[in-house]
């Protein structure tokens, strides 16, 4: 088949690739390259690293949905365009181009988790599984005809970053057999179910704010989630702290309030929240690079609380 592929984060960058060694692709369109880090140098999106690397052309629009950009995407003649985490929402002008329509690749098991973050929020809100979607795009949030599904299981101190980085292989995975069941006539789009709606929004800074008075589970969950952007954090006087990871220990929280750091003596960094301690393994203070818990520790004046 004749593809144009349209994706921006490393999330898309396995299916590229796939697709690239079984299909022709006359086309890639990514965003454009953005200012990043401290100095602010411009840096180019991961696919658009991937699409250098396998030789393949490349267009950064601003706006996709703008008519120079839409006169691109139909002079490529594409059979169908396949989007994974692009970054902009396609109008029926770019997405009625191919007569197989665009497809989609979605992290979760729709109807569940439409929307941009969808492997965030499924972490934490607790879920032990997500998957991949291919759905066919219209005018709704994630609200199109499904392709395909497949399930798979989050490990219970898996992070946000490690399961989005299986999700992007096993997607990869996914839109070969779909486009190959598009090709034969094997794969029939169906309706989304009614039921089993969620939705997964854009994450804030502010979602990663530890609250020390839910229990070990939400947190080390709120944890997960974060990592590694924007991070799950916390605050120690008046300095943020940022904690990259942790460990569930069924270690009962006694009298301790909530955020205190107890059982120094132990060198492990453990802090009470609702019923249970929570033990912090990766943490940061502001402007200093990631430490372990005990060395957080030897870094302390005095037993202190997290606010």
């Amino acid at each position: 088949m004749r593809i144009v592929f349209v994706g921006t984060a490393d999330f898309a960058s396995p299916a590229l690739a796939a697709l690239e060694r079984r299909h022709e692709i006359p086309l890639v369109v990514t965003q454009p390259d953005r200012p990043a880090g401290r100095k602010g140098r411009l840096r180019e999106p991961p696919v658009k690293t991937k699409a250098c690397e396998l030789g393949l052309p490349v267009a950064q629009p601003d706006r996709i949905n703008a008519l120079d950009a839409v006169d691109q995407l139909a002079e490529a003649a594409p059979d169908v365009i396949v989007v994974a985490a692009y970054g902009q929402i396609l109008k029926p002008d770019v997405f009625n181009i191919p007569p197989h329509g665009t497809i989609n690749i979605h992290a979760s098991i729709l109807p569940a988790y439409r929307g941009a973050a969808p492997v965030r929020w499924a972490i934490v809100r607790g879920e032990e599984t997500t998957g991949i979607t291919t759905f066919l795009i219209d005018r709704g949030m994630d609200t199109g005809d499904i392709l395909m599904s497949r399930a798979l299981a989050i490990e219970p101190d898996e992070t946000a970053g490690e399961l989005e980085g299986r999700l992007a292989d096993l997607g990869a995975s996914v839109i070969v057999e779909t486009l190959e069941g598009v090709a034969d006539g094997t794969i029939v789009p169906r309706p989304q179910p009614d039921e089993g709606v969620s939705y997964a929004p854009i994450l804030k800074r502010s979602d990663g704010r530890i609250n020390w008075s839910t229990d070990a589970s939400t947190t080390h969950d709120l944890v997960r989630g974060m990592s590694p952007w924007p991070g799950a954090w916390t605050s120690l006087g008046d300095e943020r702290i940022k904690v990259h990871r942790s460990a569930r220990t069924e270690i009962r929280k006694g009298s301790a309030k909530p955020g205190a750091i107890v059982l120094a003596e132990t060198g492990r960094l453990l802090v009470a929240c609702g019923s249970e301690l929570l033990e912090i393994l990766e943490v940061q203070r502001e402007g200093r690079p990631k430490v372990d818990g005990a060395a957080f520790l030897n870094g302390l004046r005095e037993t202190s609380r997290f606010g």
